[in-house]
């Protein structure tokens, strides 16, 4: 039986906690949004298949804890990734302030070849914003970076982040610069039927483990 897409993409979201990684990941999979603050414990993961140029793609999405007592453990997570969603909260300015740490300590882990977003989430609440959209922009910019506010509480631009991102990558892959032979490029063919997860390996019991 054939898989039902041509290629799958592993998408990692990180960001300090409490920015909405987690809200963003139940919007995009599943239409859906919690009002109700929960801190992710390790690691949570959503997939959702996208059409690009009559091609179809699964993108396989990890979330991380933005906790420091679980940065070991997401860690292990950014190997293996196409594309890392860095997200900040727009009415907290740290939040925003530590944005070049995790972009650090993404590329010391990740392949050279992984592909950032920044968003700013919570677009919804303005009246409480502390980092305008044009700082976001030129933060971008001056990176090389996908930029996007969005609402993971409305919706707003969360499918665009995935699906403008995936359009890059498609492009890129199209390109030739992502080795597909490896899956350390966070991108696997679909007609691969030997795991139809990245990142995750069989240990000799048989059970699933990370990386």
């Amino acid at each position: 039986m054939s898989l039902s897409y041509s290629y799958l993409l592993k998408y990692i979201i990180i960001g300090d906690s409490a920015v909405g990684k987690s809200n963003l990941l139940l919007r995009y999979a599943h239409e859906k949004f919690n009002e109700d603050y929960q801190a992710t414990i390790g690691i949570e993961f959503g997939s959702k298949n996208i059409e690009i140029d009559n091609e179809k793609y699964r993108i396989q999405i990890w979330d991380t804890a933005g906790q420091e007592n679980f940065k070991s453990l997401t860690r292990a997570y950014y190997k293996n990734s196409v594309c890392a969603i860095i997200v900040y909260d727009i009415t907290n300015k740290q939040s925003f302030n530590n944005i070049n740490t995790w972009i650090d300590d993404c590329k010391n882990q990740s392949p050279k070849t992984i592909f950032f977003v920044l968003v700013g989430n919570k677009s919804d609440l303005e009246n409480k914003r502390q980092v305008n959209y044009n700082e976001g922009l030129k933060f971008a910019q001056e990176n090389n970076i996908l930029f996007f506010e969005s609402s993971a509480k409305t919706g707003k631009n969360v499918e665009d982040i995935f699906y403008k991102s995936a359009k890059i990558i498609s492009e890129k892959i199209k390109e030739g610069i992502y080795d597909l032979e490896n899956d350390s490029c966070g991108i696997k063919k679909g007609g691969d039927k030997s795991n139809n997860i990245i990142g995750i390996n069989d240990d000799d019991e048989g059970n699933k483990k990370c990386c």
